[in-house]
């Protein structure tokens, strides 16, 4: 039944959601956007950090732990693939990278899949955010509201490593010009790594937040990049102030249609990514070309 409450309700679900993606699909598009990558392991990644996460928190009890090791586990991850594999393919077609990239989520799938089986894995949420708050208007569980922050703060670090620091600039210069900064002593392909290894972080991190909020599986990657890329098309591809306002709009959709209809959430979610490609074509925020 629709109600004034449980829309309230499930309006505070999307932006849990929508903030998660956000985090989610800005990885994605950080990678795009700077190093023209289609990386459809993004997904895995966030399988990968959760299950990281998840053994993190079975050996040490502490979610700081889990947060921390899980997310550097990521990286790390990030960062061996990116030198092994898809330094390889920055100058090869746009076809070879979709496969190389698809090919190894199915990897980490399987990786996963033997040491843990197919069974669901959680971890619940830390003691200073458990039970419930009282908004005034409505209860509403205290780590949710928590998630919503913790996800404000690491998107706001994201934007700032990436977009306001030398790292940042150097990024842009080396898209422009790689011989050039090659030429100034930088080693831009280098920083093309830490890009990547941020951007599989950024994945990774989103998978451990959301673990007290819904249990993980192997699979669950497949779904978190179909509505990653929904995200980035939405907000338009290479933009991170887009990711972030399409993350937010995508919650929002999924979280209340499936309080009217839960069989029509994905299928609302992509009417409005064809509308919004038929009136802008790159987006709500995007420009032509890739960043």
């Amino acid at each position: 039944m629709v109600n004034w409450a449980n829309l309230v309700s499930q309006m505070f679900n999307g932006l849990v959601l929508g903030a998660l993606l956000a985090l989610i699909s800005s990885g994605l598009t950080i990678i795009y956007g700077t190093l023209g990558v289609l990386n459809l392991a993004h997904g895995a990644m966030f399988m990968v950090g959760g299950y990281a996460g998840f053994v993190a928190y079975s050996y040490t009890e502490s979610f700081v732990a889990a947060v921390l090791c899980g997310s550097l586990f990521v990286l790390l991850v990030g960062v061996v693939m990116e030198r092994v594999i898809i330094r390889h393919f920055y100058s090869r077609p746009d076809e070879d990278q979709i496969l190389v990239t698809f090919g190894l989520g199915i990897c980490f799938v399987e990786i996963i899949r033997f040491f843990f089986g197919s069974l669901s894995r959680s971890m619940p949420s830390p003691p200073w955010a458990s039970g419930i708050t009282s908004l005034g208007f409505m209860f509403y569980p205290t780590y949710r509201l928590a998630v919503v922050g913790i996800v404000a703060v690491a998107l706001l670090a994201l934007y700032l490593v990436l977009y306001r620091t030398r790292l940042g600039m150097i990024v842009r210069a080396g898209i422009e010009d790689s011989v050039m900064v090659d030429s100034l002593g930088i080693n831009v392909y280098r920083i093309f790594m830490v890009v990547f290894g941020i951007g599989a972080m950024a994945a990774g991190f989103a998978g451990i937040v959301n673990l007290p909020v819904a249990p993980i599986t192997p699979d669950i990657g497949d779904a978190i990049l179909v509505q990653a890329f929904v995200v980035i098309v939405i907000g338009g591809v290479g933009s991170f102030p887009g990711a972030v306002l399409g993350g937010l709009i995508a919650g929002e959709i999924l979280s209340i249609t499936s309080m009217i209809n839960p069989g029509y959430s994905y299928a609302m979610l992509f009417v409005v990514m064809t509308i919004v490609l038929v009136a802008r074509p790159h987006g709500l925020l995007g420009t032509q070309g890739r960043n």
